[in-house]
C-alpha cells in the first residue's frame, strides 16, 4: 500500500525521524493559515498524490509567506497534475502539504528494500542526492553504499556510522545522519513496510540530518497488525477499476492494451498475456479470479472487465483444476445477460467439468468463440479485433 508524503513523515515522526515542520492543506485559505502557523516566511508548498517528478511537473512550489502560499494551493488543487509516473491524464491534487523552509548544505539519498536474494533489508545511501536513485544506479553505481542488516537487530551503530562516513559526512554531521539512519531501519521493520525512500535527505547548515522527502510503501499482508497505517489508504490515488476489484477479493491490474483477460492462477495469467503479445495483441489487463472463483466472483470479474472502454474483445482463459469449469461458465453467462457485450467473447475452458462447461456456453443464446487450445484462444482473440 502506497501513503502520501504527509503520511509517511508522520509515522517517521513517530520514529524519532527528523522530518521538516508541516501543515496539511486541503484549500488555499487552509495552505495560507498553515504558512503563517509555521511563522509567516519561506516555505514550500507540496502536491500530494501517489506519483514522483512532482517538482518537474510543477507540484512543488518555493515561496514566501501566506499570501504567495495561497496562490501555489489554488495552482494545484482539484487539477490534474502530471509527472512522469502519472501518464498523460495526471493525477487530481486534492492535498497540499505546506512544509517550512530550510537552509541546506547538502542532499543525500537514503532508501530501505527488501533484497529477496539475501532475505535480508539492505540500506542504501549515496551522496548523489535530490535525483533519480535509478539514474544514479546505471551512470554511477559505485555511488551507492549497502550495507544489509538484521530486522531483529536492527541497522547497528557501526553500519550507521559506515553509511554516514560512506557518504562525506564527519562530525555533528556524521552523528546526527547515524541516527537518522537507524530510526529509519527501525521504522521499515516495525511497520512493516517494503519501502522506504527518503530523497533528498538533507544536511542543513547547523548540522541537522533532515527526510525533505519521504515515501514509504507497506505490504498489504502485514497491514492487520497496523490499523492505524490502513486507515491512510486512499482510493482516490487507485485506478478506480482497481478499486472496485478490490472489494470481491480480484487480482486485477489495469494495462494499457484491448483485449481483456480472464484467468485463473496468476501464472497462466502470466502465460496468457505472453500469448497475446505474441500473437500480436495488447492486453488490457491482469486478472486472476484465484482458484476458488465462484458464479457470482466471475460474473463481477466480468463485469470489472466490461466497464474498461479500451477492452475491444475478451478472452476468457480457465484451466479447472480447483475452480469448476461449469461454475465460471455460469458466471460468464449470467454476467454477459446483465451486460450489453457489443465485442467479441473468446472462450478456453479445459480440465474439471470441461463437458459441462460447454453445455452451458451451447445451450445459452450468447455468441462465443470458443478455441480448443491455450495457442489458439490468443490467436482467436487477436484475430477478432480484425
Amino acid at each position: 500500500m502506497k501513503v502520501h508524503e504527509f503520511q509517511a513523515k508522520e509515522v517517521l515522526r513517530r520514529y524519532g525521524v527528523a522530518v521538516p515542520e508541516s501543515k496539511v492543506a486541503t484549500s488555499q485559505d487552509e495552505a495560507e493559515a498553515a504558512a503563517e502557523a509555521l511563522g509567516g516566511g519561506t516555505v514550500v508548498v507540496k502536491a500530494q498524490i501517489h506519483a514522483g517528478g512532482r517538482g518537474k511537473g510543477g507540484g512543488v512550489k518555493i515561496v514566501k509567506g501566506p499570501t504567495e502560499a495561497k496562490v501555489a494551493a489554488e495552482a494545484m488543487l482539484d487539477k490534474p497534475l502530471i509527472t512522469h509516473q502519472t501518464g498523460p491524464e495526471g493525477q487530481v491534487v486534492r492535498t497540499v502539504l505546506v512544509e517550512s523552509g530550510m537552509d541546506i548544505a547538502s542532499e543525500l539519498y537514503a532508501g530501505i528494500v527488501l533484497d529477496r536474494a539475501a532475505e535480508l533489508p539492505v540500506f542504501m545511501a549515496s551522496s548523489e542526492g535530490g535525483v533519480e536513485i535509478e539514474e544514479v544506479a546505471s551512470k554511477s553505481p559505485e555511488k551507492i553504499i549497502k550495507r544489509w542488516f538484521d530486522p531483529g537487530t536492527g541497522l547497528l551503530p557501526y553500519q550507521a556510522r559506515e553509511l554516514a562516513y560512506s557518504v562525506g559526512l564527519e562530525g555533528k554531521q556524521a552523528g546526527n545522519a547515524a541516527k537518522f539512519f537507524i530510526a529509519l531501519a527501525k521504522a521499515f521493520v516495525e511497520t512493516d513496510a517494503s519501502l522506504a525512500e527518503i530523497n533528498p535527505l538533507v544536511v542543513t547548515t547547523d548540522g541537522e540530518v533532515v527526510a525533505l522527502d519521504a515515501k514509504i510503501n507497506f505490504d498489504d499482508n502485514g497491514l492487520f497488525r497496523h490499523p492505524d497505517i490502513r486507515e491512510y489508504y486512499d482510493p482516490n490515488e487507485e485506478d478506480q477499476l482497481e478499486v472496485e476489484a478490490a472489494k470481491y477479493d480480484l487480482n486485477y491490474i489495469k494495462l494499457d492494451g484491448n483485449i481483456g483477460c480472464m484467468v485463473n492462477g496468476a501464472g497462466l495469467a502470466m502465460a496468457t498475456m505472453d500469448l497475446i503479445k505474441h500473437a500480436g495483441g495488447e492486453p488490457a489487463n491482469f486478472l486472476d479470479v484465484g482458484g476458488a472463483a465462484d458464479v457470482e466472483t466471475v460474473a463481477n470479474g466480468f463485469r470489472i472487465l466490461m466497464s474498461d472502454p479500451n477492452v475491444k474483445a475478451v478472452l476468457i482463459n480457465i484451466f479447472g483444476g480447483i475452480v469448476r469449469c461449469d461454475r465460471v461458465a455460469q458466471g460468464v453467462v449470467d454476467a454477459m445477460e446483465k451486460v450489453n457485450v457489443d465485442m467479441p467473447v473468446v472462450v478456453r475452458l479445459e480440465g474439471t467439468n470441461a463437458e459441462d462447461a460447454a453445455r452451458i456456453l451451447n445451450e445459452s443464446d450468447l455468441e462465443f468463440l470458443v478455441a480448443g487450445s491455450f495457442e489458439d484462444a490468443a490467436q482467436k482473440a487477436v484475430a477478432a479485433l480484425n
